[in-house]
Protein backbone atom coordinates (compact mmCIF):
# COMPACT_ATOMS: atom_id res chain seq x y z
CA UNK A 1 0.00 0.00 0.00
CA UNK A 2 1.48 3.30 -1.13
CA UNK A 3 -1.27 5.72 -2.10
CA UNK A 4 -4.22 6.63 0.11
CA UNK A 5 -7.21 8.82 -0.75
CA UNK A 6 -9.31 10.52 1.93
CA UNK A 7 -12.77 11.92 1.19
CA UNK A 8 -13.93 14.64 3.57
CA UNK A 9 -11.50 17.20 5.01
CA UNK A 10 -13.37 17.91 8.23
CA UNK A 11 -12.41 17.00 11.78
CA UNK A 12 -11.84 13.32 11.09
CA UNK A 13 -10.78 13.42 7.44
CA UNK A 14 -7.91 15.84 7.78
CA UNK A 15 -6.68 13.90 10.83
CA UNK A 16 -6.70 10.61 8.92
CA UNK A 17 -4.84 12.27 6.07
CA UNK A 18 -2.27 13.67 8.51
CA UNK A 19 -1.36 10.41 10.24
CA UNK A 20 -1.12 8.57 6.93
CA UNK A 21 1.12 11.26 5.43
CA UNK A 22 3.31 11.21 8.54
CA UNK A 23 3.73 7.45 8.10
CA UNK A 24 5.13 7.92 4.62
CA UNK A 25 2.10 7.25 2.45
CA UNK A 26 1.24 9.46 -0.52
CA UNK A 27 -2.09 10.98 0.49
CA UNK A 28 -4.71 12.81 -1.57
CA UNK A 29 -7.46 14.67 0.29
CA UNK A 30 -10.71 16.08 -1.11
CA UNK A 31 -13.88 17.77 0.10
CA UNK A 32 -17.06 18.91 -1.63
CA UNK A 33 -16.36 22.42 -0.27
CA UNK A 34 -13.13 23.97 -1.64
CA UNK A 35 -12.86 26.25 1.39
CA UNK A 36 -13.32 23.23 3.64
CA UNK A 37 -10.55 21.42 1.82
CA UNK A 38 -8.19 24.34 2.37
CA UNK A 39 -9.14 24.53 6.05
CA UNK A 40 -8.34 20.84 6.37
CA UNK A 41 -4.93 21.24 4.76
CA UNK A 42 -4.20 24.29 6.92
CA UNK A 43 -5.22 22.36 10.04
CA UNK A 44 -2.82 19.54 9.19
CA UNK A 45 0.03 22.03 8.84
CA UNK A 46 -0.97 23.73 12.10
CA UNK A 47 -1.06 20.39 13.96
CA UNK A 48 2.37 19.48 12.62
CA UNK A 49 3.88 22.85 13.50
CA UNK A 50 2.49 22.61 17.04
CA UNK A 51 3.95 19.13 17.34
CA UNK A 52 7.37 20.43 16.33
CA UNK A 53 7.12 23.36 18.76
CA UNK A 54 6.31 20.97 21.60
CA UNK A 55 9.08 18.56 20.70
CA UNK A 56 6.65 15.75 19.83
CA UNK A 57 7.21 15.79 16.05
CA UNK A 58 10.57 15.77 14.35
CA UNK A 59 10.87 18.65 11.84
CA UNK A 60 11.89 16.16 9.17
CA UNK A 61 8.69 14.17 9.77
CA UNK A 62 6.65 17.36 9.46
CA UNK A 63 8.33 18.30 6.20
CA UNK A 64 7.87 14.80 4.78
CA UNK A 65 4.20 14.75 5.79
CA UNK A 66 3.55 18.11 4.14
CA UNK A 67 5.26 16.89 0.97
CA UNK A 68 3.24 13.65 1.00
CA UNK A 69 -0.14 15.37 1.31
CA UNK A 70 -2.01 17.14 -1.46
CA UNK A 71 -5.52 18.46 -1.90
CA UNK A 72 -7.47 17.55 -5.03
CA UNK A 73 -10.84 18.86 -6.26
CA UNK A 74 -12.75 15.64 -6.91
CA UNK A 75 -13.49 12.12 -5.76
CA UNK A 76 -12.28 10.80 -9.12
CA UNK A 77 -8.82 12.31 -8.59
CA UNK A 78 -8.69 10.92 -5.04
CA UNK A 79 -9.62 7.42 -6.17
CA UNK A 80 -7.53 7.13 -9.33
CA UNK A 81 -4.62 4.77 -8.67
CA UNK A 82 -5.28 4.67 -4.90
CA UNK A 83 -4.57 1.49 -2.93
CA UNK A 84 -6.93 2.59 -0.16
CA UNK A 85 -9.74 5.16 -0.12
CA UNK A 86 -11.19 6.21 3.25
CA UNK A 87 -14.42 8.19 3.45
CA UNK A 88 -14.97 10.51 6.41
CA UNK A 89 -18.32 12.10 5.56
CA UNK A 90 -21.48 12.55 7.68
CA UNK A 91 -23.27 9.52 9.10
CA UNK A 92 -25.79 9.15 6.28
CA UNK A 93 -25.96 5.68 4.78
CA UNK A 94 -27.11 6.80 1.32
CA UNK A 95 -24.32 9.37 1.14
CA UNK A 96 -21.62 6.85 2.02
CA UNK A 97 -23.03 4.36 -0.48
CA UNK A 98 -23.10 6.98 -3.23
CA UNK A 99 -19.52 8.08 -2.54
CA UNK A 100 -18.17 4.53 -2.63
CA UNK A 101 -20.11 3.85 -5.83
CA UNK A 102 -18.32 6.87 -7.36
CA UNK A 103 -14.98 5.63 -6.05
CA UNK A 104 -15.57 2.15 -7.50
CA UNK A 105 -16.04 3.61 -10.98
CA UNK A 106 -12.47 4.94 -10.93
CA UNK A 107 -10.43 2.91 -8.44
CA UNK A 108 -9.01 -0.49 -9.27
CA UNK A 109 -10.97 -3.61 -8.34
CA UNK A 110 -8.40 -4.40 -5.64
CA UNK A 111 -8.47 -0.95 -4.01
CA UNK A 112 -9.58 -1.20 -0.38
CA UNK A 113 -12.50 0.99 0.67
CA UNK A 114 -12.47 2.08 4.32
CA UNK A 115 -15.45 3.74 5.95
CA UNK A 116 -14.92 5.90 9.02
CA UNK A 117 -18.49 5.27 10.15
CA UNK A 118 -18.99 5.17 13.89
CA UNK A 119 -22.29 3.29 13.85
CA UNK A 120 -23.67 2.41 10.40
CA UNK A 121 -23.63 -1.09 8.95
CA UNK A 122 -20.43 -1.73 7.01
CA UNK A 123 -22.20 -4.51 5.14
CA UNK A 124 -24.92 -2.09 4.01
CA UNK A 125 -22.28 0.37 2.80
CA UNK A 126 -20.47 -2.46 0.98
CA UNK A 127 -23.66 -3.50 -0.81
CA UNK A 128 -23.38 -0.44 -3.06
CA UNK A 129 -20.10 -1.48 -4.73
CA UNK A 130 -18.73 -4.32 -6.83
CA UNK A 131 -16.27 -6.55 -5.00
CA UNK A 132 -17.77 -5.79 -1.55
CA UNK A 133 -15.13 -7.99 0.09
CA UNK A 134 -12.74 -5.01 -0.06
CA UNK A 135 -14.96 -2.79 2.13
CA UNK A 136 -14.07 -2.50 5.81
CA UNK A 137 -14.79 -0.20 8.73
CA UNK A 138 -11.87 2.05 9.72
CA UNK A 139 -13.18 3.95 12.73
CA UNK A 140 -10.67 6.56 13.90
CA UNK A 141 -10.99 8.76 16.99
CA UNK A 142 -10.76 12.50 17.51
CA UNK A 143 -8.16 13.99 17.48
CA UNK A 144 -6.79 11.39 15.09
CA UNK A 145 -3.13 12.40 15.44
CA UNK A 146 -3.31 11.90 19.23
CA UNK A 147 -5.80 9.09 19.91
CA UNK A 148 -4.17 5.66 19.84
CA UNK A 149 -7.16 3.52 18.84
CA UNK A 150 -8.27 2.28 15.43
CA UNK A 151 -11.49 0.26 15.59
CA UNK A 152 -11.64 -2.05 12.58
CA UNK A 153 -15.10 -3.36 11.70
CA UNK A 154 -15.41 -6.56 9.68
CA UNK A 155 -18.62 -7.25 7.79
CA UNK A 156 -19.65 -10.75 6.76
CA UNK A 157 -18.45 -9.97 3.22
CA UNK A 158 -15.08 -8.47 4.23
CA UNK A 159 -12.15 -10.63 3.13
CA UNK A 160 -9.31 -11.76 5.36
CA UNK A 161 -6.88 -10.09 2.96
CA UNK A 162 -8.63 -6.75 3.43
CA UNK A 163 -8.52 -7.12 7.21
CA UNK A 164 -4.83 -8.04 7.15
CA UNK A 165 -3.98 -5.01 5.00
CA UNK A 166 -5.77 -2.62 7.37
CA UNK A 167 -4.15 -4.19 10.42
CA UNK A 168 -0.78 -3.56 8.78
CA UNK A 169 -1.80 0.02 8.04
CA UNK A 170 -2.80 0.51 11.67
CA UNK A 171 0.59 -0.66 12.88
CA UNK A 172 2.42 1.61 10.45
CA UNK A 173 0.49 4.72 11.50
CA UNK A 174 1.04 3.90 15.17
CA UNK A 175 -2.45 2.81 16.19
CA UNK A 176 -3.63 0.04 18.46
CA UNK A 177 -6.07 -2.01 16.38
CA UNK A 178 -9.15 -3.76 17.71
CA UNK A 179 -11.33 -5.93 15.46
CA UNK A 180 -15.10 -5.82 15.94
CA UNK A 181 -18.00 -7.54 14.21
CA UNK A 182 -20.38 -5.46 12.11
CA UNK A 183 -23.13 -4.88 14.68
CA UNK A 184 -24.89 -1.55 15.36
CA UNK A 185 -22.59 0.79 17.27
CA UNK A 186 -19.71 -1.70 17.14
CA UNK A 187 -17.88 -1.58 20.52
CA UNK A 188 -16.92 2.04 21.05
CA UNK A 189 -20.01 3.93 19.92
CA UNK A 190 -22.34 1.47 21.62
CA UNK A 191 -20.68 2.09 24.98
CA UNK A 192 -19.73 5.73 24.51
CA UNK A 193 -23.05 6.98 23.16
CA UNK A 194 -25.00 5.18 25.87
CA UNK A 195 -22.88 6.89 28.53
CA UNK A 196 -23.20 10.25 26.79
CA UNK A 197 -26.98 10.08 26.55
CA UNK A 198 -27.30 9.19 30.24
CA UNK A 199 -25.02 12.10 31.16
CA UNK A 200 -27.31 14.46 29.20
CA UNK A 201 -30.36 13.03 30.98
CA UNK A 202 -28.61 13.65 34.31
CA UNK A 203 -27.90 17.26 33.34
CA UNK A 204 -31.48 17.64 32.11
CA UNK A 205 -32.78 16.34 35.44
CA UNK A 206 -30.61 18.67 37.50
CA UNK A 207 -28.54 15.89 39.06
CA UNK A 208 -25.35 17.94 38.79
CA UNK A 209 -23.64 20.53 36.60
CA UNK A 210 -22.00 19.56 33.32
CA UNK A 211 -18.60 20.22 34.85
CA UNK A 212 -19.25 17.99 37.85
CA UNK A 213 -20.76 15.15 35.81
CA UNK A 214 -17.66 15.17 33.63
CA UNK A 215 -15.33 15.48 36.62
CA UNK A 216 -16.96 12.38 38.15
CA UNK A 217 -15.95 10.27 35.17
CA UNK A 218 -12.50 11.83 34.74
CA UNK A 219 -11.47 11.55 38.40
CA UNK A 220 -13.60 8.59 39.45
CA UNK A 221 -13.17 6.36 36.40
CA UNK A 222 -10.01 7.83 34.86
CA UNK A 223 -11.68 8.76 31.59
CA UNK A 224 -9.44 11.22 29.70
CA UNK A 225 -12.44 13.50 29.06
CA UNK A 226 -15.96 13.56 30.45
CA UNK A 227 -19.00 12.39 28.42
CA UNK A 228 -20.51 15.86 28.00
CA UNK A 229 -17.29 17.51 26.88
CA UNK A 230 -16.70 14.57 24.54
CA UNK A 231 -20.17 15.07 23.06
CA UNK A 232 -19.26 18.71 22.45
CA UNK A 233 -16.06 17.63 20.72
CA UNK A 234 -17.77 15.06 18.50
CA UNK A 235 -20.74 17.34 17.76
CA UNK A 236 -24.21 17.15 19.27
CA UNK A 237 -25.75 16.78 15.83
CA UNK A 238 -23.47 13.85 15.00
CA UNK A 239 -24.21 12.06 18.25
CA UNK A 240 -27.92 12.73 17.94
CA UNK A 241 -28.03 10.90 14.60
CA UNK A 242 -26.01 8.01 16.03
CA UNK A 243 -28.28 7.82 19.06
CA UNK A 244 -31.41 7.72 16.91
CA UNK A 245 -29.92 4.99 14.75
CA UNK A 246 -28.84 2.83 17.69
CA UNK A 247 -32.13 3.26 19.55
CA UNK A 248 -33.96 1.97 16.46
CA UNK A 249 -31.55 -0.80 15.48
CA UNK A 250 -31.01 -2.16 18.99
CA UNK A 251 -34.53 -1.48 20.28
CA UNK A 252 -32.98 0.13 23.34
CA UNK A 253 -34.35 3.45 24.70
CA UNK A 254 -31.05 4.10 26.50
CA UNK A 255 -29.73 5.44 23.19
CA UNK A 256 -32.70 7.74 22.52
CA UNK A 257 -31.52 11.39 22.40
CA UNK A 258 -32.94 13.38 25.36
CA UNK A 259 -35.17 16.42 24.78
CA UNK A 260 -32.35 18.73 25.95
CA UNK A 261 -30.07 17.43 23.21
CA UNK A 262 -32.73 17.83 20.53
CA UNK A 263 -33.43 21.39 21.67
CA UNK A 264 -29.75 22.34 21.64
CA UNK A 265 -29.26 20.94 18.13
CA UNK A 266 -32.33 22.84 16.91
CA UNK A 267 -30.82 26.03 18.37
CA UNK A 268 -27.52 25.44 16.60
CA UNK A 269 -25.64 24.62 19.82
CA UNK A 270 -23.61 21.79 18.32
CA UNK A 271 -20.57 21.88 20.59
CA UNK A 272 -17.03 22.90 19.82
CA UNK A 273 -17.56 23.44 16.09
CA UNK A 274 -20.34 25.98 16.68
CA UNK A 275 -18.67 27.65 19.66
CA UNK A 276 -21.26 26.55 22.19
CA UNK A 277 -22.66 23.28 23.51
CA UNK A 278 -22.56 22.00 27.07
CA UNK A 279 -19.48 24.23 27.35
CA UNK A 280 -18.56 27.64 25.94
CA UNK A 281 -15.89 27.10 23.26
CA UNK A 282 -15.84 30.66 21.97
Amino acid sequence: MKTIGVIGAGTMGHGIAQVCAMAGYTVRLTDNDPAGLQRGLDKVRSNLDKGVDRGKVDPAVRDTAVANLSGVPSIALVAEGADLVVEAVPEILALKQRIFAEVAEVAGADAILGTNTSSLSVGAIASAVPHPERVIGTHFFNPVHIMALLEVIVADVTSNATLSAIQTLGQRIGKEVIVVRDVPGFATSRLGVCLGMEAIRMLEGGVASAEDIDKAMVLGYRHPVGPLKLTDMVGLDVRLKIGEYLAKELGNPAFEPPALMRRMVAEGKLGKKSGHGFYDWS
